[in-house]
């Protein structure tokens, strides 16, 4: 497993279904909670960048990643 400072930032297209991304505006701003006038202030977009990273991290991708045999041909 790397280190943060063995790390990069790459900026991609993730497919999600759209309960994914409810879950996660959702379970931001609970955990949040809203200011003192009642909005809620939360950039989903880094909470969604966030909370991919972090699956990235724990489930290992780099073992994924490394595995040739999740790199089908294409036919």
């Amino acid at each position: 497993m790397n280190t943060p400072g063995q790390t990069i930032v790459v900026h991609v297209n993730v497919e999600m279904s759209a309960a994914s991304l409810q879950a996660i505006v959702d379970n931001a701003k609970q955990a949040e909670g809203p200011d003192e006038k009642g909005v809620y202030r939360v950039d989903t977009a880094d909470k969604v960048s966030e909370m991919v990273s972090k699956f990235v991290r724990e489930k290992d991708f780099e073992s994924y990643a490394k595995n040739i045999d999740n790199y089908p041909r294409r036919a």
